[in-house]
């Protein structure tokens, strides 16, 4: 599976919980946070995806997604244990963790790998 398979939806995911979070509670770091890095992620997932059309991989957008995964993890970890709220801070922290996990798997088994061309 391609990274820019799970990261433009995960990007698009927390694009939405950020405007949610703002319209329902008026949160602003909630807007800034979620726009912001999801914002990041669809950017990275379609460099991504660009690299791969031309068969290549975009290091650069792996690692940006593995660093903006774990960032979020750590934080809505954090502010899961201080508050014990699964939502969001709970269930953003584990698709954050499953996805930071995806990102250093793809990138210790070398990244996209491309089908053989047919001749």
């Amino acid at each position: 599976m391609h990274d820019f398979c799970f990261t433009i939806p995960y990007g698009l995911i927390l694009i939405c919980g950020g405007i949610f979070g703002y319209f329902r509670k008026g949160s602003v770091t909630s807007l800034g946070g979620g726009v912001g890095a999801g914002l990041l992620l669809v950017l990275a997932g379609y460099l991504s995806l660009k690299a791969f059309e031309k068969r290549k991989n975009s290091y650069f957008a792996l690692i940006l997604e593995t660093v903006i995964a774990a960032a979020l993890t750590f934080i809505m970890g954090q502010r899961y244990m201080q508050t014990s709220k699964i939502m969001p801070s709970g269930m953003i922290a584990g698709i954050s963790g499953l996805m930071t996990a995806f990102y250093v798997y793809k990138i210790a088994t070398g990244g996209n790998h491309f089908p053989a061309k047919k001749e």
